[in-house]
């Protein structure tokens, strides 16, 4: 039983879990594979830049790709091997684009760079937890791949009434997280503990969602005074960010604003584990669980190098053949289709899907206005609206929609008569509008330049009116009449020297 009284947020449905085949299931480890491609980009920041060379050797643990900025991410070698490219290859992406890559040729061998551990972790001051949470390239492990160095820092020094860590698997399937809680529950109530302390929180709170039992009695079988369990109703998408802050406050995160801008700091339950591994041993991310499952015969959950090809994943699950499969990343409700399983696993990775492709394809009907969509928004848009404006190009309207709160949860999809894929031109519209911003930026930049190049050339020539010259405008001169003038400049300069000779 909850002590704590839970709030509720607007809209969201039930739905059927399809959880049941794996979440009993011991995971197991993934042998290595022959080869690990390597995204420079994982996460939500600038892409990575790489450190090695193509035929160079590197140890598991070895930095491979360094972080460019703040808001970057670095990258290590999940196992040891040859750099054997750094090219474009296929990720997961909506339509199926390659993005650069570092290939690593792996020996089997798995010989490993030494880490360097922490005896007691509660001995370290703030800023050094920080730098080893930076240093073991570690991304939000929930889907969103916002850097977790950055999420620490921007807690700290900030009142901070409330840690949440999130253990609401809310999206059908998917039982990574409640496999990790059953299997380490004491490194999750250990790192969450650790957290707590860096942020100065004032309470910490571990959220699980009330169909994993098994994961709320393993977190209860270890002593922890200060860290409160509470069950949290199978409703979609309550493990959404806003929704989950909702449900144990009572408040709504306004438009436009984060968790932690009202005092609240919420992390996915694995990213607790994935720093707690880092500040206490120097672990960096190398690997993570991933469920998979679907309309096969042996399901389950694996641990699983970053990097790892799909294809490869799927073969030691018994599935070799997906030609009558749609095979997705992530759940059902969010998930993107993968067009190549030759794309590997990233950081942001926690389930892949293999579901029977139905012999003839759904299509969507005419918006009928019913409202079913509007009533089932969790963050309480207008789908309808948002439809038209997505539909027609209509970036203003869009935006004055609030389209970029949507958090692409798809109850609207899911509940609509007509079965318009929603999400798709949700998604489809923020990316164009993120591609306007873009370009826009790119235009301004340049004007700029070009007027910086006005001004010095304008500069140029006050300074050579001052001094009694004229600038010439040698691009308005004929370009045979420039050669004769410089012909005729040698001619003059080699008599010159022979004059200069006979004297």
């Amino acid at each position: 039983m909850n002590m704590r009284e839970l709030s509720s947020f607007r809209g969201g449905i039930r739905l059927d879990s399809h959880k049941g085949e794996t979440q009993n299931i011991a995971s197991r480890t993934l042998p290595i594979p022959e080869k690990l491609i390597l995204p420079l980009q994982q996460h939500g920041g600038v892409a990575a830049e790489p450190c090695v060379e193509i035929g160079q050797r590197v140890l598991k643990n070895e930095i491979i790709a360094e972080a460019r900025n703040y808001f970057g991410m670095r990258l290590h070698a999940p196992s040891s091997g040859v750099i054997s490219a750094i090219n474009k290859f296929p990720v997961i992406h909506p339509i199926g684009l390659s993005t650069d890559c570092i290939e690593l040729t792996t020996d089997g061998e798995d010989m490993a760079r030494g880490l360097n551990t922490v005896n007691d972790v509660t001995s370290l001051e703030t800023e050094a937890v920080y730098q080893r949470v930076a240093e073991a390239g570690i991304v939000g492990l929930g889907g969103a791949g916002f850097p977790a160095h950055v999420k620490v820092q921007e807690a700290i020094g900030q009142t901070v009434d409330m840690l949440i860590i999130n253990a609401v698997e809310c999206e059908p399937y998917i039982t990574c997280d409640d496999r990790l809680i059953q299997e380490h529950p004491g490194e999750v109530l250990a790192g969450a503990a650790l957290i707590a302390r860096v942020i100065d929180a004032g309470e910490c709170i571990v959220a699980v969602e009330e169909d994993m039992p098994a994961a709320m009695a393993a977190l209860k079988g270890v002593p922890s005074a200060r860290i409160e369990l509470v069950s949290i109703p199978a409703i979609y998408p309550s493990g959404g960010e806003k929704q989950l802050v909702t449900i144990l406050t009572g408040r709504e995160v306004p438009t436009g604003l984060l968790p932690i801008d009202i005092g609240v700091a919420v992390l996915n339950v694995a990213t607790v584990v994935a720093i707690f591994r880092a500040v206490f041993s120097g672990k960096p991310l190398l690997d993570r669980l991933v469920t998979v499952a679907g309309d096969f015969c042996s399901p389950g959950n694996a641990n699983t190098l970053i990097g790892t090809p799909i294809k490869y994943l799927l073969e030691h699950f018994g599935v070799s053949d997906t030609s009558n499969h749609r095979v997705l990343a992530g759940g059902p409700m969010m998930g993107t289709e993968i067009l190549n399983l030759a794309a590997p696993i990233t950081k942001t990775v926690n389930c892949i899907l293999v579901l029977h492709r139905e012999t003839a394809e759904n299509l969507s009907n005419a918006c009928i206005r019913c409202g079913d969509c509007l009533s089932v928004c969790p963050v309480g848009l207008q789908p309808q609206q948002l439809f038209d404006a997505a539909r027609t190009s209509d970036v203003d309207l869009a935006q004055e929609l609030h389209l970029f709160d949507c958090i692409d949860c798809g109850c609207c999809a899911y509940v609509c008569p007509s079965q318009i894929p929603l999400v798709h031109y949700f998604r489809y519209a923020k990316s164009s509008i993120e591609a306007l911003d873009r370009d826009r930026a790119v235009a301004d930049g340049a004007r700029a330049r070009h007027e910086q190049q006005l001004q010095r050339l304008s500069a140029k020539s006050k300074i050579g009116a001052r001094s009694g010259l004229e600038l010439a405008d040698v691009s308005a001169l004929d370009p045979s009449e420039l050669e004769r003038d410089i012909k005729a400049a040698v001619s003059r300069s080699s008599k010159r020297r022979q004059n200069e000779n006979e004297l």
